[in-house]
């Protein structure tokens, strides 16, 4: 009914009630910002008040005069209230601005608010536009949005913009600790809490939210009702949570994971609600971050107790591989055992690194494991080792610290080396050094073994051919033109190649030594010689204009001048 009802909006409201006061005015407004924070409701607050006969001192509507009483009893004629959503064509619009010509019978002006203004089309913007660039003195536009940028910047360069706020939790709670008050209802702060981050940010739905819940409660909201209402999962299996993953109790994680899931609860939503709790653990850890938990006294203090017990290395590694577990939650076809392998990540962030074989704590202690089981496995590799470590052990004086044992000097096998994967097979099916390219810093000192093998002319083209296609992007020109050029083998292994002109010679000099450590690596020469040579035998050829390109085909086909002759042709 008044501005002072509106609520976490008070910038706003002091604006639009120091306009009504002091009666500066614009002739378009455009109030936009989420769902359900007062967008609607101040339009119409406004559109009362501009229209008030007897306005109060600060700018409210008196609710006493024929005008506010009309507009009360909703039989106003000078306040218009269309939803764009429903009418958003050329002919509504053309319908509202005849309207808009009509003066107010009642107040000093005809106020029309649209409602969800981005639904309209294009055509009915452009439509509107005029109307809203000059529209009579008596006429006043307040635009409602949840979408600003679907508005034509056209328009929005004609309207006053005001921006509303999400509602925080706090003003949530403390709107419905009013509405409770005034309805005689008994509340718990930690049940309207709940409901304040049900609504995230919306009054509208905190308000819905609220009147469900006091049916459900039958007048006395507590936390427990409310969470059971409404199906959110409580708090405490988050604190248990994070506490049993500090104690590394992983049976404990799994036993709670699974007391989750029997109660309906989706496991992917338990990854969630667990990330903003670590969240607001981490926020709970410093004073300047308090501010930041949008939650009740209570909870807040018990994040504050949690983020004692807490090093920030395992919250930080917490919240990455639950991200990480809630971006593959979609795509995975088992998704308990996704959470399942998060959960029991999560549980041992904390874990000793040094541990028996038995405690199975990440793929690397398996992996430690095979290594001890394999290591007995080469005694003959083992024996002169330990031989020589014996004989060494009898000519140094014998000092407790020093004594050499057989486990000491076994030789450890790779686990890694264990069976074949297709990056072993890529690799050994390369020669050394594959990445030697043309131009590559060092390829120089590529080739070092001496190595003598004779090739083919078949073999020089083709790995002519792969060395031009692996040249990098900035040698992309000559790499073209060396495709066009044909190696020769002049005398083994001294290979001839033959450039079109000296520009290209002068290109290819500068890697010339890239190119023959190129090709001495591929085909096992090492003592490969390169020739570039420039051939003077190319015949050079004029490059002729349009017209004596016409005139060399005229005398060698005269049907062609008759043809310009009889049509009387000109040369463009």
């Amino acid at each position: 009914m008044s501005f002072d009802t509106v609520v976490g909006q008070q910038a706003l409201t002091t604006t639009l009630k120091n306009a009504v006061k002091t009666g500066k005015l614009a002739h378009a407004y455009l109030f936009c910002g989420p769902r359900g924070v007062g967008k609607t409701t101040c339009a119409r607050i406004f559109a009362k008040a501009i229209n008030c006969q007897n306005p109060t001192s600060d700018g409210e509507a008196c609710n006493e005069c024929e005008s506010c009483q009309s507009f009360n009893e909703q039989r106003s004629l000078n306040i218009f209230e269309l939803d764009a959503a429903s009418n958003n064509s050329v002919e509504h619009i053309k319908t509202l601005m005849e309207q808009t010509r009509i003066p107010p019978q009642l107040g000093r002006y005809k106020v029309f608010i649209i409602d969800e203004v981005h639904m309209l089309s294009t055509a009915a913007f452009n439509a509107f536009l005029k109307t809203l660039e000059e529209p009579p003195q008596h006429v006043i536009f307040i635009l409602a949005t949840t979408e600003k940028h679907k508005i034509l910047p056209t328009i929005l360069s004609r309207c006053q913009i005001y921006d509303f706020e999400r509602m925080t939790v706090a003003n949530t709670v403390a709107h419905l600790k009013h509405v409770a008050e005034k309805e005689g209802i008994q509340y718990e702060e930690q049940a309207l809490a709940v409901i304040a981050e049900k609504a995230d940010g919306g009054m509208r739905d905190a308000l819905s939210i609220f009147d469900q819940a006091a049916s459900f409660c039958q007048g006395n909201i507590t936390y427990q009702k409310v969470i059971e209402d409404l199906n959110v999962l409580d708090s405490e299996y988050y604190f248990r949570l994070v506490d049993y993953s500090l104690a590394n109790k992983v049976s404990e994680v799994m036993v709670l994971l699974n007391d989750v899931i029997n109660k309906g609860f989706d496991a992917g939503l338990l990854i969630q609600g667990l990330a903003r709790h670590v969240r607001n653990v981490l926020m709970a850890r410093d004073a300047q971050t308090l501010p930041l938990l949008e939650v009740s006294q209570q909870q807040r203090q018990r994040y504050q107790e949690q983020a004692v017990k807490c090093p920030i290395p395992f919250l930080y590694k917490a919240l990455q591989l639950m991200n990480q577990c809630d971006i593959n939650y979609r795509q995975s076809s088992n998704k308990r055992l996704l959470v399942e392998l998060t959960l029991i990540e999560v549980a041992q962030i904390t874990q000793p690194q040094d541990e028996g074989q038995g405690s199975g704590r990440r793929p690397r202690r398996l992996k430690s494991l095979f290594k001890k089981l394999m290591q007995p496995t080469q005694p003959e590799k083992a024996a002169p080792q330990v031989a020589a470590a014996a004989k060494e052990h009898q000519e140094t004086p014998a000092t407790p610290a020093a004594t050499p044992t057989p486990a000491a000097v076994q030789p450890k096998l790779k686990v890694g080396a264990i069976g074949m994967s297709w990056n072993n097979l890529r690799q050994m099916s390369k020669p050394k050094k594959m990445n030697i390219l043309p131009g590559t810093p060092g390829s120089e000192a590529a080739t070092q073994k001496e190595e003598n093998d004779t090739f083919s002319q078949d073999d020089l083209e083709l790995q002519w051919m792969s060395m031009c296609n692996r040249m990098p992007q900035r040698l992309v020109g000559i790499a073209m033109r060396m495709k066009n050029m044909t190696p020769v083998i002049k005398d083994m292994p001294k290979v001839e190649v033959v450039v079109g002109n000296e520009l290209i010679k002068a290109e290819m000099e500068k890697i010339r030594g890239s190119i023959v450590n190129t090709l001495k690596l591929y085909l096992h020469n090492s003592h490969i010689e390169l020739a570039i040579n420039v051939d003077e035998n190319r015949e050079h050829v004029k490059i002729l204009s349009r017209r004596e390109q016409f005139e060399e085909m005229s005398r060698q086909n005269p049907s062609v001048e008759k043809l310009r002759e009889v049509f009387g042709l000109v040369l463009a």
